[in-house]
Formats: C-alpha cells, structure tokens, sequence
C-alpha cells in the first residue's frame, strides 16, 4: 500500500467550500486557496466567483469535473510530481462526496504523494445533524440512478434498513421521487428533507412522509435536496 511522502515538493489539497453561506469558508481554506499553484475545480466560473467574493487572487484555474476527471488527474498527477502544489474544490461542499475528486486522491495514493484535506461544509451531514433522526449511524447513498424502476427497487430493498438512509435528488426529480418513497414505504414513514441548506431561505422539513411530501411539493423547489429515510422502527 502506497503512503503518502515527505520528500515530495508537490502536494494535494482537498479543500471544502461553502454550500451556499460564504461565512462558511474557513481562513485556512483561504490560505490554502490563496497559495496554491493549481485550483481542479468543476466550473471555473463558479469557483472564480467564490474566489473573488472572498478576496483571493486567482492561481491558476483547471475544469476537473465527471467528463474530463480521468484524463484531467492524470494531467494533475504530472503537475503535483513536478512541484505543484494544487487544490481540488467542488463547486460547493467537499470534493470526493458525490463530486469529482476520487481518482486524484486515489493516484495520489498510488504514487506516495501528500494528500492534505482542509474540511468544511458537507451537505448531507448538514442535513442529518438538523434533521431529528437518529445519526448515530446512517447510509450516505448520494445520487440514486435517474430511472424510476431503479429508485423504487433501492427504496424497496432498504424498506427494513436498520439506520438513516441518506440521499441527495435534483429539483427536476424531487417531486417523482417523493410520490416513489408515499408509494414504496408509505404515508407514515418518518422522512426529513432539506433544501438551501445554510442559504437565506433554508428549510428543513421532519415528520411523517405524506404530510412532508405535501409542504415540500407546495413550496417553490429550487436547487438539490437532501432527503433523509429513517429506519421504519423510528418515531417523532
């Protein structure tokens, strides 16, 4: 197993940013952001933007994001073997959860070089630390596929899972999903969901799924959710 060196000038930094709340970038995250030789970030402009709010002049920008991630680590890998020093950031959260980043660190490893984190804001744990169900385990499943069969059969699968599932969904298939989980695990099944989480209008939302499903598909539904599934024993 490959460890990381010492003797290495280059490195990796793994770097958190805000979710939505600039407040929440850390001053070593700034510090690190502000001398780095290379920031991999998935939307230069985004990146850029936060770069500017926060007063730090650009280094050197590279789009790393799921299209281009093999070939741009491969490209990053060259760059931290030669002495660079180099930021990989999500656009917002923590890279690597759900987000570009693993084959980076992974090559990293690989080839014994510094891998550094500098951690900050992470949606889903955000969301569970608000959410009133029980956190003292859970299963952190990001994304589900986009097909409605596959969704149904996860939820079904899970129905009797023993710990707090956790999941992310867009806002183009909130409302399918929600109306999945009233059909699969039924109206009474203690969920959570959150939406802007640590933005001006942030809503986190518990309690039994059909009354749940109802206010959240009422209110205007903009960005990603964070969508919490207790375990069918749980109750309020």
């Amino acid at each position: 197993m490959a460890s990381s060196s010492s003797n290495s000038a280059g490195c990796l930094y793994v770097v958190s940013t805000p979710i939505g709340n600039l407040g929440d970038l850390s001053s070593r995250a700034r510090e690190v952001l502000g001398t780095v030789d290379i920031i991999a970030c998935e939307d230069t402009r985004v990146t850029g933007s936060l770069l500017a709010l926060a007063g730090i002049e650009k280094p050197r920008l590279i789009s790393y994001r799921d299209e281009n991630e093999i070939v741009r680590a491969t490209e990053l890998l060259g760059e931290i073997k030669n002495g660079s020093r180099v930021a990989a950031v999500a656009d917002a959260g923590t890279p690597t959860i759900s987000d570009p980043g693993f084959r980076i660190v992974r090559a990293c490893r690989q080839e014994g070089l510094p891998v550094h984190v500098v951690p900050g804001p992470c949606a889903f744990v955000a969301a569970i630390a608000v959410s009133g169900l029980p956190s003292d385990r859970f299963y952190f499943c990001g994304f589900l596929p986009p097909k409605s069969a596959a969704r149904r059969r996860f939820l079904e699968d899970h129905r009797d899972f023993p710990s707090t599932v956790i999941l992310y969904e867009s806002v183009h298939r909130i409302e399918k999903f929600l109306k999945e989980i009233l059909e699969v695990l039924g109206d009474d099944r203690i969920i959570s969901v959150s939406r802007e989480l640590t933005k001006k209008f942030e809503t986190t939302l518990t309690g039994p799924a059909g009354k749940i499903c109802d206010k959240v598909l009422s209110q205007a539904r903009k960005g990603e959710f964070v969508i919490l599934i207790a375990p069918a024993t749980f109750t309020l």
